[in-house]
């Protein structure tokens, strides 16, 4: 989300927007940033389906998106120039937070696509939230598994079953925290098979027999 408000300023900034009045004054985009600041306020997030406006004070400022009457028979050509910065600065807003957010949705659905699970496969689960692995941290698997799919909580969570030293972690993971399992090919990573051990035999005399000297 901190990236995503840098990128809006960047965008509302890189510009240098400069917007002036008939009478002379000029605005750079320093002065207008708290423009910037009520357009955020007041935008709808997808995560919340709010404004963060609500969810902080709980109510929304509200700005005319046209400040001058219409049936105004006489109009100062100052009201009716900052009229027309309101208009301009509140579409360079709209734009700028508008960009920001669909660059901010491009770059994490090319990086994190969910995977589809069903139940009965086998899943990896990452080791990233584990603290309950025996040995030192750096050298333990990126992923623990494969596990079977127990069940599915929604599209955003898998229940699994666990054995051994992780029997008595949570069994429910996010989908972020797994991937499938592809199991290996013998004929290509021979060396990847399990072998069997071969114990040799023991010797049956309870005699201990000496070195010689």
């Amino acid at each position: 989300m901190i990236k995503t408000l840098e990128d809006m300023i960047r965008r509302f900034c890189a510009y240098g927007l400069e917007l002036k009045y008939s009478a002379g004054f000029t605005r750079d985009w320093c002065t207008l940033i708290p423009a910037l600041e009520l357009a955020y306020k007041t935008s709808i997030h997808a995560s919340t389906g709010k404004t963060p406006a609500m969810l902080e004070k709980g109510w929304i400022p509200k700005l005319s998106v046209y400040p001058l009457k219409k049936d105004l028979v006489d109009i100062h050509p100052a009201s009716l120039s900052f009229e027309l910065l309101l208009v301009k600065l509140r579409h360079h807003v709209n734009q700028s937070i508008n960009d920001a957010f669909e660059y901010a949705k491009q770059k994490w659905d090319k990086s994190n696509k969910t995977p589809e699970f069903k139940v009965g496969a086998l899943i990896l689960v990452s080791t990233l939230s584990f603290n309950n692995i025996d040995g030192p941290k750096r050298l333990e698997d990126s992923f623990e598994g494969p596990f079977i799919i127990k069940g599915l909580h929604g599209t955003n969570e898998v229940q699994v079953e666990q054995s051994g030293e992780l029997e008595n972690k949570h069994p429910d993971f996010p989908v972020t925290l797994g991937k499938n399992y592809t199991s290996s090919d013998g004929q290509l990573f021979p060396l990847r098979n399990e072998t069997p051990l071969e114990v040799p035999p023991l010797d049956q005399s309870k005699e201990k027999k000496l070195p010689r000297v």
